[in-house]
């Protein structure tokens, strides 16, 4: 028979109490977990029969957390925090050319100056496994919080982050965004004021993706309208496909820009004034005092003291084609 503690402190048992504590939305919860609503709402009052105290409750159709709900969640995120300390602790001890290192791309990030990266640390630490995963924002910051991943790559800054306290960043380089368009009446121009960016419908990204507030936040503090968009998508090089085929104007990074320029059939102008954020690694803090990851950082600098990052990233790119 479990014990009290083993009915409470279940990996899964927290995993779906923190998910309902982070949305509080039975639905969206249930979804991101991959599981029905009335199996999320079983577990969860199982937890509070065991806990013997309500964790939630609702005004209207608005879920909060109880009293004891924020006691929950505190001592929570003390346990993920103990346990990853001693996760870390240990890997310290480890060799830096020997073990694993688990990373996340935000998958709206051209990945094509990382992969040859790895392919060059492989070169120098074939004993290291290294895996790149694609994820989102969401994926990225659940998956450090739980210690599934090492270092994520991605853009920055995130306001949707309020505790930075644990976790330390390390820029790669400062980006920007270009508006793409099919004007040959602009085609020379080099920078262009957001009010001439609305002739043209658009597509872009979702409006809960960085990329895609980060634009919005742009036309509002240019009190500017936002463009008519008439299409979504998670992925510069799906926008760059619908863009292609359809007409339409968008926005992407500089870095997959220089990338694809071969495959973009569209003029690429930056905006006035510029829309500027950052590609940086994320990471727990402990993390810099492994050594495989130390080590990892050290090569990944020399890397770029040899050619900078745009510029791997459009030879990469080509040799990736090849």
């Amino acid at each position: 028979m479990k014990t009290k503690q083993e009915r409470i402190f279940s990996s899964k048992t927290l995993t779906y109490f923190l998910q309902l504590a982070e949305t509080m939305n039975y639905t969206q919860a249930a979804q991101l977990l991959g599981i029905t609503q009335p199996a999320l709402t079983q577990q969860i009052k199982k937890l509070e029969r065991t806990v013997g105290a309500p964790l939630f409750y609702s005004v209207g159709k608005k879920l909060h957390l109880s009293d004891a709900g924020q006691t929950m969640l505190k001592s929570t995120h003390e346990i993920y925090e103990i346990l990853n300390q001693t996760t870390d602790e240990i890997q310290q001890t480890t060799s830096a050319t020997v073990g694993k290192i688990n990373i996340g791309l935000l998958s709206s990030i051209e990945d094509s100056a990382f992969i040859a990266f790895i392919a060059h640390y492989y070169q120098l630490n074939p004993e290291v496994e290294v895996t790149l995963r694609m994820m989102t924002r969401h994926e990225i910051w659940e998956s450090l919080e739980n210690n599934q991943i090492d270092l994520a790559i991605m853009n920055l800054p995130d306001e949707t982050i309020k505790n930075w306290k644990p976790y330390a960043s390390k820029k790669i380089i400062d980006e920007q965004l270009l508006f793409l368009h099919h004007d040959d009446a602009l085609a020379n121009r080099k920078r262009i004021h957001f009010k001439d960016t609305l002739a043209e419908p658009w597509a872009t990204y979702p409006d809960d993706y960085f990329l895609g507030q980060l634009l919005r936040e742009a036309y509002k503090n240019q009190m500017v309208d936002f463009p008519h968009v008439v299409a979504h998508f998670t992925t510069p090089y799906q926008l760059t496909q619908f863009v292609n085929l359809s007409g339409v104007n968008t926005a992407l990074p500089t870095s997959f820009v220089r990338a694809r320029a071969d495959q973009i059939k569209a003029y690429a102008i930056a905006f006035d004034p510029a829309i500027r954020f950052e590609i940086s690694f994320v990471y727990r803090k402990e993390k810099a005092d492994i050594p495989r990851i130390s080590n990892f950082f050290q090569t990944f600098d020399d890397y770029l003291k040899e050619k900078d990052y745009l510029s791997r990233v459009s030879e990469n790119r080509v040799k990736l084609d090849k």
